[in-house]
């Protein structure tokens, strides 16, 4: 019984890892300084800020719909999942089953709850804090120690509900022989 917890608990760490891309949040902590101008904004520094969230935000929801494969020859195939398949389809010849890379409501669900991870992330970033509203920061102290863990707890449960198979763009790919019909 320990070991599936334990087991479970780690898958779960896993997926929260997996959930946000790290060349997203990458780009995110490393441009955020610059175009907040470490918190002391001007009204275009808003603006820029508020679009590289907007960007980052849907390059996560983006990820949650990508997976990729080995094909015969090794190479690695980078897809779309899509309600039929795949995108781009592989050629006619290809042993790949696409219906085993269909569109699922889990893809739906860690979608939404990557946005809302990095929504945490990002705007209760000190410099996104300091840059677009900066009374919060001294007002609600309390709500902005409460939420991420919060958030986190409520995020590792649902991926632990909807484990994610997904072995998106900077992931490993899944070799055709591996079985992907239980994601």
């Amino acid at each position: 019984m320990a070991t599936t917890i334990k087991n479970k608990t780690l898958s779960g760490v896993g997926n929260l890892i997996k959930l946000l891309p790290t060349g997203t949040v990458f780009t995110f902590q490393f441009l955020n300084p610059v175009l907040t101008n470490n918190g002391h904004c001007t009204t275009i520094n808003k603006y820029l800020t508020s679009i590289l969230i907007a960007l980052c935000g849907l390059s996560c929801i983006f990820s949650s719909f990508t997976d990729s494969y080995e094909d015969e020859e090794g190479s690695t195939r980078y897809i779309i999942a899509t309600p039929k398949g795949i995108w781009p389809s592989p050629e006619k010849s290809s042993s790949v089953d696409v219906s085993k890379y269909k569109l699922r409501v889990g893809d739906f669900v860690h979608a939404a709850f990557a946005a809302v991870v990095f929504a945490v992330v990002a705007l209760l970033d000190d410099n996104t804090v300091q840059c677009l509203y900066p009374e919060f920061e001294t007002n609600e102290k309390m709500l902005m120690m409460v939420v991420p863990p919060f958030i986190g707890t409520v995020s590792g449960s649902v991926f632990m509900m909807f484990p994610n198979t997904r072995h998106g763009i900077g992931y490993p790919p899944s070799p055709t022989s591996q079985s992907q019909g239980d994601k």
